[in-house]
């Protein structure tokens, strides 16, 4: 029995820790014995050091990741990158409605908003459809506003100053 009503937080900016915040918050979840799934939207270059962890804490901690490897043009997406979000959102709604977890994360599903995958009206939908004892968080850049103005929390990261601008590329167990 859940002691709390679960509500909308979204992690965006321009900033790095959007996802790593959002795991931030899956581990202090599964310390508390809640279940936490992840559906990461645009992340098909993996597996990334969350993907690992994720094994060895299951089957309290699931992620799902979707996507191509490389980047998505926004200007003229490739059909499979749209394809593929379209199927993250659905597995996200599943995720949600399921009553298996407490936290559901949709990882960079602001950002398959912003680059044309899926519309921001099938988000805000999933957003309405969440029974009250789950937790919801979205990350990725450029949240639509519809997203702000319906969640319960937004918490922006900006950069100020980022190493790879002097050519530090990801590092394995930091960025990726």
């Amino acid at each position: 029995m859940h002691l709390y009503k679960g509500q909308v937080q979204v992690y965006t900016g321009n900033g790095k820790g959007k996802t790593t915040a959002a795991l931030g918050l899956a581990f202090r979840a599964l310390g508390r014995g809640l279940k936490v799934c992840m559906i990461q939207f645009m992340k098909g270059g993996g597996p990334y050091g969350e993907h690992f962890a994720a094994e060895r804490l299951a089957p309290d901690f699931t992620i799902i990741p979707f996507g191509r490897g490389g980047w998505v043009d926004r200007d003229n997406p490739d059909p499979e990158d749209r394809r593929l979000a379209e199927e993250a959102l659905k597995q996200g709604a599943a995720a949600l409605t399921s009553g298996a977890y407490d936290l559901v994360i949709l990882d960079e599903v602001n950002g398959a908003v912003y680059f044309g995958l899926v519309p921001v009206e099938q988000v805000l939908e999933l957003i309405h459809s969440r029974p009250d004892c789950v937790e919801l968080v979205l990350t990725g850049r450029s949240a639509d506003q519809r997203i702000i103005d319906v969640a319960d929390l937004v918490t922006e990261m900006c950069e100020i100053k980022h190493y790879y601008k002097a050519g530090i590329p990801a590092r394995v167990g930091i960025e990726k």
